[in-house]
């Protein structure tokens, strides 16, 4: 994109020349049907985001999702028919991802894909994504590749009951038109093996750990609040740190143990609350 040549100054300068603000990344993982994107709305919604229009949002979601390969004839035949593995590393556009989460982070403007589940097919259109001061980046998967997983400055596991994500997976796979049979088969054959093999081993990366997802209000809540510190003023601090270099510049998460005192920072906590897509 060609800058607009303007006065001399900062007040004068085009939009492209101004510098940008490094945003807050924050990885937001679990397994299949968790609850990791009605995690990452509830935040938007609480923070009063999803109202805004996309220009002007300081907090973005983006998927992994969207980075699926685009398939061959072959593999879209066996996806057809529930038989290819949508829950292995090797399904995602791994370098495609890696580039636009850099570009995001050094404050760009991307373009992402759009993939389609029903056909399972990477879609022509493209979503355009606006710098935002935080960035939330869900999937299954957003922890197992560890040069992604070190671009993250914050991140949280949804760790939700496997009974309970298998229905949610089955109706949500029932509204694409696919059939239960087609469904179970491939839950066990693939989903359930995929994610004791690649997503739970990732859980131990976590900075936060939400038991239950969105019905963990304690959770969300907290971080909530800790957006809103970044959003009011506390992202210039860690900015500064990472303009040093400094990866330890990520700021320590207010973590609480089982009888709510605060723990240590860089220590892993359970948020637990006092009442009971991917």
């Amino acid at each position: 994109m060609a800058a607009v040549t303007g006065p001399s100054g900062l007040a004068g300068a085009s939009e492209a020349e101004r510098p940008r603000p490094r945003p807050f990344l924050i990885g937001v993982s679990g397994g299949t049907a968790s609850g990791k994107s009605t995690v990452c709305e509830k935040i938007m919604e609480l923070l009063g985001q999803n109202e805004v229009d996309h220009r002007q949002r300081k907090v973005v979601i983006l998927s992994q999702d969207r980075f699926y390969k685009a398939l061959s004839a072959e593999q879209k035949a066996k996806a057809l028919k529930g038989q290819y593995n949508f829950d292995h590393p090797d399904a995602f556009d791994n370098e495609l991802m890696q580039t636009t989460l850099k570009n995001i982070v050094d404050g760009q403007t991307v373009e992402v894909p759009t993939y389609d589940f029903v056909t399972h097919s990477r879609l022509p259109e493209t979503t355009v994504v606006y710098p935002a001061d935080v960035v939330l980046f869900e999937g299954i998967l957003v922890f197992y590749n560890q040069e992604i997983r070190d671009m993250f400055h914050l991140r949280l596991f949804v760790d939700t009951d496997s009974d309970v994500r298998l229905s949610r997976r089955v109706l949500r796979d029932m509204k694409r038109g696919r059939d239960l049979e087609q469904i179970l088969t491939q839950y066990t054959t693939f989903v359930k093996p995929a994610f004791e093999e690649f997503c739970l081993p990732t859980k131990k990366y976590a900075d936060v750990i939400i038991p239950r997802g969105v019905d963990n209000m304690v959770a969300i809540n907290l971080i909530v609040q800790h957006i809103q510190d970044i959003l009011s003023g506390e992202l210039c601090k860690w900015q500064r740190g990472a303009l040093n270099g400094s990866r330890s510049s990520k700021r320590p998460f207010p973590e609480q143990s089982e009888n709510g005192a605060l723990l240590a920072p860089g220590k892993r906590s359970h948020l637990e609350s006092s009442s009971r897509p991917h």
